[in-house]
Order: C-alpha cells, then sequence, then structure tokens
C-alpha cells in the first residue's frame, strides 16, 4: 500500500485509536428523501464535527457540504437502482474515479449483493473500482448490501460477502452485526465497519449494537439512521463516539445520551 493510500485511510480510521464514527448519508441515492433526511445540509451541517468521515453522493456533496470542510468523505459510487424498482441489485459503477479525484474523496464506496440477481455484475463492479483505486491512489470499501432480503443478515452469508470483498481487493467493508460477529471479523483479512440499519426502536439497542461490534473487534461504524433518525441526533453520535474512540460501555453512552440530550445538546 503506497503512501497516498495509507494517508487517505488514516483520515477516515484513525490511528489513535484505530477505530472510525463514519456518519452515513447516502441513503438518497436508492431510498429518494428519507425522514431527516429531505433536506441533507440541514441534517448533515450539525453533526460535522462529531463525524471522522461522511459517506454520500457526489451530489450531495457538491449541493450541501461546504468546500471548507476538513471531514474526509467516503463518496458513494454504485447506485443505477430504486427501492421501487424490480431488482434492488441491478447497480453499477456511477461516478469516474477522475470525478472521486476532482472531488478529493478520501475512499469511495461500492455495493455488493453477494447472492443477489445481479451478484456477478456487482462483484465485477467491485474489481473495476479496485483497479481504479490502485491506480490514483483511493481505498475502496465495498458495501455487503442485502437488498430487501433483511434475513440474510447472519453470520454465515455475512462471513461470506465479508472475505469475497476482501479477497477482490477492498481496502474496508461495511457489513451488518449478527450474532457470532466475530466469526466474520476472524475470517475476514481488512477492517470492518458496521452499518447501522433501519431505525432501531431505541437509542439504547444501536448503542448496544455499536458496543458489541467493537468488543469484538470492528473497526467502527458506518451510522446514518439511528442517528439522524434520533429525537436527539448530536447527543446520539457523541455516545457512539464515546463507546468507539473511548472505550464506553453501551451503559455509560446512554448515560452520556441522556445527560447531553437534557441539555440539549
Amino acid at each position: 500500500m503506497d503512501w497516498g493510500m495509507k494517508n487517505r485511510l488514516s483520515r477516515i480510521i484513525k490511528p489513535e485509536t484505530g477505530k472510525t464514527v463514519m456518519l452515513a448519508v447516502d441513503h438518497g441515492y436508492f431510498l429518494g428523501p428519507v425522514t431527516n433526511l429531505e433536506n441533507p445540509r440541514k441534517t448533515i451541517e450539525p453533526l460535522m464535527d462529531y463525524a471522522d468521515a461522511l459517506m454520500l453522493t457526489r451530489g450531495v456533496l457538491r449541493t450541501s457540504v461546504d468546500a471548507s470542510s476538513p471531514v474526509p468523505i467516503v463518496l458513494r459510487v454504485s447506485g443505477g437502482n430504486s427501492i421501487i424498482g424490480k431488482d434492488l441489485s441491478n447497480e453499477g459503477i456511477t461516478v469516474a474515479i477522475k470525478d472521486a479525484v476532482r472531488l478529493n474523496a478520501a475512499a469511495v464506496a461500492l455495493s455488493i449483493y453477494v447472492g443477489g440477481v445481479s451478484e456477478h455484475q456487482t462483484l465485477m463492479n467491485l474489481s473495476k473500482l479496485v483497479d481504479d483505486g490502485e491506480e490514483y491512489g483511493i481505498p475502496v470499501m465495498a458495501v455487503t448490501a442485502v437488498g430487501k432480503e433483511l434475513e440474510k443478515r447472519d453470520a454465515k452469508y455475512l462471513s461470506l460477502a465479508c472475505r469475497i470483498a476482501a479477497e477482490l481487493g477492498a481496502h474496508f467493508v461495511k457489513t451488518y452485526y449478527c450474532e457470532d460477529f466475530e466469526r466474520i471479523v476472524r475470517s475476514c483479512p481488512v477492517p470492518l465497519v458496521i452499518a447501522g440499519g433501519p431505525k432501531l426502536n431505541t437509542e439504547l439497542d444501536a448503542l448496544n449494537i455499536a458496543y458489541d461490534a467493537i468488543r469484538l473487534g470492528a473497526a467502527g461504524v458506518d451510522m446514518g439512521r439511528n442517528i439522524w433518525q434520533s429525537p436527539a441526533p448530536i447527543a446520539m453520535i457523541k455516545a457512539i463516539r464515546a463507546i468507539v474512540h473511548e472505550n464506553a460501555t453501551a451503559k455509560e453512552a446512554y448515560k452520556l445520551f441522556e445527560e447531553t440530550k437534557n441539555k440539549k445538546g
């Protein structure tokens, strides 16, 4: 791995802790105006100071993030589908690597749909993106997407998907937390960050998942809805940071959430 690649990764996964708190705001690329993300700038700006990186599309980056921002960007470069389409796995590469360079992306991200109708297509997309990333020194994050079949989120399936992503050259992988998560960590030779998924019933539920994932070897989180759909988003991202970077337990983080929320922070 050359200097540029290492430097970009170090901006996302912080060397001080070996961990990262990524803020995912790329949902609109196939879900449209998600609740609390109808106005991306309004959602992103209050949270940016607490995020180690933003995951988003180039459209939202250009329209909703000030160019003076120091927060590194993980650029979503796959798409071409929608939630109302027949095949959610039918994705292609939507952003040329040269545009990612122009946008000063710290990394690029792409979904793979292992077991999906378009499995081969998405795995070949990943292979091409890794080749392009190597040429320009830009790391690639593979996202183990499950489409509409949430029941796929088990250790057997996710360990398969994560390992394939790593074998094809992904520099880090975004996946789901599940029972027997340590099995996935053991079998994946690159860092794993966990997705928050759909909004959970309570903030404590999300904090418990973050804590368990970090305890079992995840390199961080890439959360969206469980932060910005919370009634107290800033308090929630602060609580997540306490788990990821300060080794707080879920209970300690929830106490911080409650204290911060009550201060309207």
